[in-house]
């Protein structure tokens, strides 16, 4: 059936303070019968939240006055909350005329809308009445079908039924956007139409045409939504639609990700609203992650937006900090070839991470006096127990200064580490090398001393190995 994304919201607590926009003016007078709290709320969506705008007080004559000589409201959808049950309901602000207003409705029955002063929201609340009405029409016929006693026969006439009322409902939306194209309600209408992919019946198997229709939601999935359309940045649905097709509909993988939202982010108006909100949103989703191997997300996001000038919001002193942090990550990204490093064994004897020869090389740096290393090292003895034999060695850097290289030792004989190498750097030039700002601290390399992966836990190691093994066979297979 129909769906009413728009009509959702979140708790009025989550309601953050903005300020409206400098310049013009607005108006909007608000009469609600069975109410007199002292107060009604304004607020509107931005992202993944809700944010307060304005705050209206109850007159002599009843009435709530939103207002302002010197500032007027962005476009989008607002809501106006009732106090304490936040009770809401919505209007438009889909033009510069939707800044003076009036809407008269009734506590409880905030759907039963009189609205004046604007088209837009007349419109709306014409639609909205129509969405009420059938679904109170649809209300019986879908508690009809959730009789499991129904009769096969009966059934299909309840699903008949349905179908016809879900016709009208398509129907009344292509009226509404064909007579009033340019209309706010006719961009919440094609915004919220579903992608619905192709059957791809000639497809070989299961799989191959649900991979057809994957490929083929990527490529249409924003044929309903202008993303270029401001209005739509405040609205409940424009970031969950925008979310969805970056993290839901792309493999999880930072090259992936990073073209979505240059495609996304492509589409914007390059000096607007919704490209600054993203943009921000997406460098710190990526800056944020958990996810090995996604800072090579932000510092694609970096260099591709903040470099070149087109974070026309960023200041000098936040592009510092991002680019000093992008050029630390960039020589530790996965695939780039890991940093040699000069060592000290033992015995005093000079040695270097590249003079060592093996199919895998983890590299792993520790202090004795850590507590995660404690537990994170005879993980790691299992692992090699399990991996020796198969060419992989551990590259073991105690992170202590000069002073404290006993220590250092004392623990190796303690954990009785058997051949890994063991080394350490009275000069502590790993620390800027490797960006290391915590122990332990894992890096997985390959025999060209590439880094396959990095900042993973004892535990994960043999994980990770073997998944790399397996595709290294698949690969090879497929040759």
């Amino acid at each position: 059936m129909f769906r009413l994304f728009f009509l959702l919201v979140c708790l009025y607590s989550g309601l953050l303070a903005a300020q409206p926009q400098e310049g013009g003016s607005y108006r909007i007078a608000v009469e609600i019968d069975d109410y007199d709290a002292d107060i009604l709320t304004l607020g509107y969506y931005l992202l993944d939240n809700q944010y307060i705008i304005d705050t209206a007080y109850r007159d002599d004559a009843g009435q709530y006055v939103f207002a302002s000589d010197t500032a007027s409201l962005p476009r989008g959808i607002y809501i106006c909350v009732l106090s304490p049950n936040n009770e809401y309901f919505q209007l438009l602000i889909g033009d510069d005329e939707d800044q003076e207003m009036s809407f008269k409705t009734r506590a409880g029955e905030l759907n039963k809308m009189e609205t004046s002063g604007s088209a837009e929201n007349a419109l709306f609340y014409d639609y909205l009445g129509f969405l009420d009405e059938k679904q109170q029409q649809s209300t019986p016929l879908r508690e009809q079908l959730s009789d499991t006693t129904l009769a096969p026969a009966a059934a299909a006439e309840v699903r008949a039924q349905m179908e016809a009322l879900d016709r009208e409902v398509k129907a009344y939306q292509q009226n509404l956007i064909d007579t009033h194209p340019e209309s706010f309600a006719a961009a919440i209408i094609k915004a919220n139409r579903p992608a619905l992919p192709p059957d791809f019946a000639d497809a070989a198997d299961e799989e191959a045409r649900r991979e057809l229709q994957w490929r083929w939601l990527q490529t249409h999935y924003f044929d309903g939504l202008d993303l270029n359309d401001e209005r739509l940045l405040r609205t409940p649905f424009f970031f969950e639609r925008v979310n969805y097709y970056v993290n839901t509909l792309q493999i999880r993988h930072p090259d992936t990700l990073a073209q979505a939202i240059d495609r996304v982010l492509g589409q914007f108006d390059p000096q607007g609203e919704a490209f600054k909100f993203f943009t921000v949103h997406f460098t710190n989703e990526a800056a944020s992650s958990n996810i090995v191997g996604m800072d090579a997300l932000y510092v694609h996001l970096v260099d591709t937006y903040y470099r070149t000038g087109k974070a026309y919001w960023s200041d000098e002193e936040q592009l510092a900090k991002m680019t000093e942090t992008t050029d630390r990550l960039r020589p530790l990204l996965i695939g780039k070839t890991a940093p040699d490093l000069q060592m000290m064994t033992r015995e005093g004897e000079p040695t270097s991470l590249y003079d060592v020869d093996a199919d895998y090389t983890v590299l792993y740096f520790w202090r004795y006096d850590c507590p995660a290393c404690k537990k994170s090292t005879p993980l790691m003895k299992e692992f090699y127990d399990k991996w020796k034999d198969r060419d992989v060695k551990i590259f073991s850097v105690c992170t202590k200064g000069e002073d404290e290289l006993g220590k250092c030792w004392d623990y190796v004989d303690e954990q009785e580490t058997g051949d890994w190498v063991q080394v350490v750097d009275p000069y502590q030039r790993y620390y800027q090398a490797y960006d290391i700002k915590s122990t332990p601290s894992i890096f997985l390399l390959d025999r060209d001393k590439n880094i396959l992966s990095k900042r993973i836990g004892a535990e994960q190691l043999d994980e990770v190995l073997t998944n790399l093994e397996k595709a290294k066979a698949t690969a090879a297979a497929g040759k």
